[in-house]
């Protein structure tokens, strides 16, 4: 079938490839012969699955694996029926099924991803089985408007941190105050920081400095094997001496294209976002730093009349993010 099998692959009527749980998935399987062609069965086969893969430190290979979706259906001939002779020219099998509500988002990372695919298989009498796959994307949407409301009022952190000048010889302490607009944001969005820093130590701070984190963890068999920090945006100010005050005003920070918080549905990997407000002493002292959990999900806050509560010139991504350029950069220490 090698010379008369023209064209073998699989076409979704969704071009964009992006699909929701619940939604239908609907396309066609085409193939094109050049002659006359018998085929024992045409079998199409639905996937979606979360792996996590790495080697320990010992070289050992850690694996785990779960099922989202595993649907088979013949589109062509039946069992222990003869073959079916196909004709030339293009021949079209159409499917379609429904996605199952829950599924979590396609996912790609280092040592873990989650991914969704078709596979289509056309066999002929000789034992000779030609093969063609095609990915699809799932985007699990989570709608702030549906979280608690909690999350769409300002979210506050303080600390008072003791500062030594040198070991037993004076001290002070540093008073900071940070504040976000909400606690809860989209992709093309910008967080809003207030601060206050009051240095009333003898030590001079260096800069304190506002960052944008992701953490991925990734799960075997319920334990957590690895866990990757990364910085994706940030903001800095320069250095406050003894007894100054320094003030953050509504500072932005941009939300960058991003996977929605948690992967819900998963359980082999966890995604988390926080906002980390870092404070650097001019001395040997360990920097100061200040954790505010954030959610990222996929639709904003809606005000009382139901439009978007965005700010001027905020663009809202309509695609989920799976090529992400930073997961190969240094980690957030």
């Amino acid at each position: 079938m090698s010379r008369k099998l023209e064209k073998f692959v699989v076409l979704f009527d969704n071009t964009n490839l992006l699909y929701f749980p619940g939604q239908f998935l609907s396309g066609r399987v085409l193939v094109e012969l050049k002659d006359d062609t018998q085929a024992l069965g045409l079998h199409f086969h639905v996937i979606g699955e979360g792996v996590v893969r790495l080697k320990s430190k010992r070289r050992e290979r850690i694996y785990d694996k779960e099922n989202y979706i595993d649907f088979r259906m013949r589109l062509l001939g039946e069992p222990g029926q003869p073959p079916v002779m196909l004709s030339p020219g293009i021949h079209s099998f159409p499917f379609k099924l429904g996605l199952p509500p829950g599924l979590p988002s396609t996912f790609l990372g280092k040592s873990g991803w989650v991914q969704y695919y078709c596979k289509a298989a056309l066999r002929e009498p000789n034992s000779l089985t030609h093969k063609n796959q095609q990915v699809f994307i799932v985007m699990n949407p989570i709608d702030l408007n549906m979280e608690p409301s909690i999350l769409s009022e300002p979210f506050r952190c303080d600390i008072d941190h003791k500062l030594s000048k040198a070991m037993c010889l004076g001290s002070g302490l540093v008073e900071c105050q940070v504040c976000l607009d909400k606690g809860a944001y989209v992709p093309g969005e910008t967080i809003e920081i207030t601060a206050t820093v009051t240095n009333n130590s003898k030590v001079t701070i260096k800069s304190t400095r506002a960052t944008l984190t992701e953490t991925i963890q990734y799960f075997a068999k319920s334990k957590i094997i690895q866990s990757e920090t990364r910085e994706l945006a940030s903001l800095k100010r320069e250095k406050i001496r003894p007894n100054e005050m320094d003030q953050w005003h509504n500072e932005q920070l941009y939300v960058p294209p991003l996977p929605p918080t948690n992967l819900r549905g998963c359980h082999l990997i966890n995604i988390q976002y926080d906002i980390y407000f870092i404070i650097s002493p001019n001395n040997m002292e360990k920097d100061v730093k200040l954790q505010l959990p954030i959610m990222m999900g996929t639709y904003p806050f809606r005000t009382e009349n139901g439009s978007f509560d965005g700010k001027l010139g905020t663009h809202y991504p309509s695609t989920l993010p799976i090529l992400r350029p930073w997961l190969e950069e240094k980690t957030f220490k």
